[in-house]
């Protein structure tokens, strides 16, 4: 006699949102489980008390029983001891995963959750399940050590997120009281030229707290596009005229060639600070008395704006990393920007990308930053 097929893992789905539950199963058919899916905490701790599943995958945010109450009940049921709940939630702070921790969860992830992670967390969820006691003894040693390190990674993120809201005031009175000197006749030239180099600096510092906050939004999937008809001609010059200050002091020539291009759909602050960080870039590594250029050129199906300068370059086998985050190149090489902070060319990667294009840097010869954005006429 045949032996009988093994039963396909059964995973619990519990989410409010149709299109989360309708993805998570599309995601983990695929992987040939079975999926049952609920839309409130009701109905899936009903669907738990019925058929316990081998695996629940629990939004947190749901009306009248959340997830953390429906993951207190799921525990107290005969068979919801050692059935592995992986969280699913928006929220990445301390105090959900501390809440989430105490009501029992294995597991928390933050969304927009990709399908290869929820299917690879599935998949190590019930792997733990089946280890021996000796075995699990020493996971729960691993997994607590990384809860550590993920509430302690939380705590810096939100420390980070109160700092940077916090220096942002300061930081726009250091710029009104630079344009109160730069006003006062009665201050000597030399005085006059120092407030314009702190108005310079505090715009760079002011780009880069507005970049961490960015950055920061992207991660949790909240950084958002509004596309409006921009006049191309009319940034490049508001651009180059703010770049001024940084170009005499190294005399490098502005030019900009916007070869007939009136136009271009995108969020009006997203694409100034893009452009503003790829020519204070530009500006940093350009040598005294080169050319610093914006340019743009109409493709049939997308817009292509390129900032250029006659600097170093960056070396073909470190173009992709300099876009990640903190990445610095070694002595002697083109940093990112900010002196090597790689905030500034992460911020722009991800802002082009919430546009839906994408940006590179070539050689030619200098370094050529290119941003590529879908034509919408």
């Amino acid at each position: 006699m045949a032996d009988e097929p093994e039963a396909r893992p059964h995973i619990l789905v519990v989410d409010d949102n149709e299109q989360n539950r309708a993805l998570a199963r599309a995601t983990l058919e695929l992987e040939d489980y079975d999926v049952e899916l609920a839309k409130s905490g009701e109905e899936g701790l009903s669907a738990f008390g019925k058929r316990t599943p081998d695996c629940v995958l629990l939004d947190v945010r749901m009306p009248v029983m959340d997830g953390f109450e429906t993951c207190r009940r799921m525990r107290a049921l005969p068979s919801g001891v050692d059935v592995p709940i992986i969280f699913l939630t928006a929220a990445r702070d301390v105090d959900t995963f501390d809440r989430a921790q105490a009501c029992g969860a294995d597991d928390f992830v933050t969304k927009p959750v990709q399908p290869t992670e929820m299917v690879l967390r599935v998949q190590a969820a019930m792997k733990v399940r089946r280890l021996d006691a000796t075995n699990k003894q020493y996971f729960e040693l691993v997994r607590r050590q990384r809860d550590d390190l993920m509430r302690l990674q939380l705590q810096k993120e939100r420390l980070s997120s109160f700092v940077v809201h916090d220096l942002k005031n300061p930081v726009s009175t250091i710029d009104l009281l630079a344009q109160l000197l730069q006003r006062d006749k009665k201050l000597p030239a030399e005085a006059r030229g120092a407030a314009e180099a702190i108005r310079v600096e505090v715009a760079s510092l002011l780009r880069l707290i507005l970049n961490l906050l960015d950055i920061n939004k992207s991660e949790e999937g909240q950084l958002s596009v509004s596309l409006v008809p921009l006049d191309l001609r009319a940034l490049a010059v508001s651009l180059m005229g703010a770049a001024q200050v940084g170009a005499r002091s190294k005399e490098i020539e502005l030019i900009h060639d916007l070869n007939g291009v009136e136009t271009i759909s995108a969020d009006p602050d997203l694409l100034r600070r893009v452009l503003e960080n790829l020519l204070d870039n530009a500006l940093r590594y350009a040598p005294k008395g080169s050319r610093v250029s914006l340019s743009a050129v109409s493709h049939a199906n997308e817009l292509e704006l390129r900032v250029a300068d006659q600097g170093k370059g960056v070396p073909k086998e470190r173009r992709e990393g300099i876009f990640e985050r903190f990445v610095q190149l070694e002595s002697g090489e083109r940093t990112a920007p900010r002196t090597g902070r790689g905030l500034g060319l992460t911020f722009c990667r991800l802002a082009i990308e919430a546009h839906g294009g994408r940006i590179c840097v070539e050689d030619a010869p200098g370094a050529v930053f290119c941003i590529r954005l879908p034509r919408r006429d």
